[in-house]
């Protein structure tokens, strides 16, 4: 069966295929970005190009410098802790209100995301691996059943995207991301709403904690 979906344009096939690279480390920050050079890499039209980039940098991923163009932005240490201090209040909550809603199916599904991240970790595929921790962290937003939690963390994302491929770079982190996600999630299995909610407080705290001090 096809897809009703409607297909992406050019402009919206951009913008995500930039906005993984700038995510994923490829864009990295301070350096300059150039429409031709995009445009060949994607193999399109400076135009969807163009207007990729200034959705960009009106999100604050890019900054205009003069002449040397569009470059990528810095994550600001106060912007970062920014993000951290906001997930630190809204992920514990996430936990407690999805806690109670687990299904066997549920429970089932949280186990393979993470089964599916420790594979990524010992296959080396550090960007499989971010793409895993998000889905791990979006099966609980989606599963709290407050449409807000969803909504407010889909408006920060893409920050999030960045922040958090900046943990997992780290050497090592990969691996205690995942066995703190196991004991989350099995926390919640076991119905101990209050002790997951704290790992969780305690998995985005110390993340941000050790890549500070890093």
């Amino acid at each position: 069966m096809e897809s009703l979906a409607p297909p992406k344009s050019l402009v919206d096939q951009a913008y995500e295929t930039i906005l993984d690279a700038l995510c994923d480390g490829t864009f990295k920050p301070g350096e300059r970005l150039t429409q031709e050079d995009i445009a060949a890499r994607l193999n399109v039209s400076r135009q969807p190009v163009t207007h990729a980039l200034a959705v960009l940098k009106s999100q604050g991923f890019l900054m205009q410098t003069g002449r040397r163009g569009l470059t990528v932005t810095e994550i600001e240490p106060a912007f970062f802790e920014a993000i951290y201090q906001f997930r630190s209040a809204v992920e514990p909550l996430a936990v407690t209100l999805a806690t109670p809603r687990l299904t066997k199916q549920a429970i089932v599904r949280g186990r393979s995301l993470v089964e599916h991240g420790r594979n990524m970790v010992v296959a080396g595929d550090s960007r499989a691996g971010l793409k895993a921790d998000m889905e791990f962290h979006s099966f609980i937003y989606e599963l709290s059943g407050n449409p807000i939690i969803g909504e407010t963390m889909r408006l920060h994302w893409h920050h999030l995207r960045r922040a958090m491929g900046q943990v997992l770079r780290y050497p090592g982190m990969s691996i205690s991301v995942w066995q703190e996600h196991d004991r989350i999630l099995e926390g919640m299995i076991r119905g101990d709403i209050e002790g997951a909610a704290e790992l969780m407080r305690r998995h985005v705290i110390e993340a941000f904690e050790r890549v500070r001090n890093d």
